[in-house]
C-alpha cells in the first residue's frame, strides 16, 4: 500500500517494496469487467504521513511501526475488528505507547495522501466499456472517511471491502463475494492491486490480473493491450 518507501524492507518489515519485474502483455478477450485494489492503486496511504509529524527521529518512527503499530494488527481491523478495541488492546500491551498508538486511528484521515491521480483518471474512460469494481482490504469505520473525500468511489458500479465482510484478501471467499455479488465472471475480468499474494489468488480464480510494479505505467500498459 505504499506509494512513499524511505527505508529497505530488511530494515524495516512493515515496509514491502514492490517487485521491479517486466509486466508480460496479455491479449484481452472477451474482457468485461475492471477490478481496482484501493490502496496504492488508486489511493496514496501510509502511516508514515502521520507519524513523521509525532516522532522526532526516522529511527523512533520506524522502530513504532515495525514494532507496536504493525501491519498484522492493521490487517485484523481490515477484518472486521473495530477500532477501539484494537486500539485499547494495544494500548494495554504497550503503555509506554499510549498516546501514539491512539494517533493511530485517532488521526488516522493524516495518513491519506490523496488519490493517485493518473490512475483515478482512467476510471472514467474505462466505463465507457468497461463495469468498473473495487475490492479492497479496509476498515469498515475508515472508508467512509475516503469516500467521503474522494468522488471516484460515485464512478464505481460497486465495491467489496474486507472490513464489512470480516474476511481479507487474499482469501478466495473474499473475490467470491465480489463474483456472486455484481453477478460477474472471473474470467470475464481484469483484476489490478499492488500486493502479489492477491494478485495470485485472483489469477487462480481465472481472473485476468495485473501486478501493479512501481515501475509501470498503468495507462500505457492498457492502452498496449488494447483496452484503453
Amino acid at each position: 500500500m505504499r506509494r512513499l518507501l524511505i527505508a529497505p524492507a530488511k530494515k524495516y518489515p512493515y515496509l514491502v517494496p514492490r517487485k521491479r519485474t517486466a509486466q508480460k502483455m496479455i491479449k484481452m478477450k472477451g474482457l468485461k469487467n475492471i477490478v481496482f485494489d484501493f490502496g496504492g492503486v488508486l489511493i496514496d496511504w501510509d502511516p508514515v504521513y502521520l507519524y513523521r509529524q509525532v516522532f522526532e527521529t526516522e529511527e523512533e518512527m520506524h522502530y513504532f511501526l515495525s514494532h507496536i503499530c504493525r501491519h498484522e494488527w492493521n490487517i485484523r481491523q481490515d477484518a472486521g475488528r473495530p477500532l477501539d478495541e484494537a486500539t485499547r488492546l494495544l494500548q494495554e500491551q504497550h503503555p509506554e505507547y499510549a498516546e501514539e498508538i491512539g494517533y493511530y486511528y485517532g488521526r488516522w484521515e493524516e495518513m491519506l495522501g490523496g488519490t493517485i491521480a493518473e490512475n483515478v483518471r482512467l476510471i472514467k474512460p474505462l466505463k465507457e466499456r468497461y463495469k468498473v469494481y473495487g475490492l479492497t482490504n479496509w476498515s469498515a469505520e475508515t472508508i467512509p472517511v475516503a469516500m467521503k473525500r474522494y468522488d471516484f468511489f460515485c464512478d464505481l458500479d460497486g465495491m467489496v471491502v474486507s472490513g464489512e465482510e470480516k474476511i481479507v484478501k487474499p482469501d478466495p471467499a473474499l473475490y467470491h463475494i465480489l463474483l456472486d455479488r455484481y453477478g460477474i465472471q472471473a474470467e470475464e475480468s481484469l483484476f489490478i492491486d499492488d500486493n502479489a499474494a492477491n494478485i495470485e489468488t485472483a489469477r487462480q480464480l481465472g481472473f485476468l490480473t495485473l501486478h501493479l510494479t512501481a515501475d509501470l505505467n498503468l495507462e500505457q500498459w492498457l492502452r498496449e493491450n488494447g483496452i484503453l
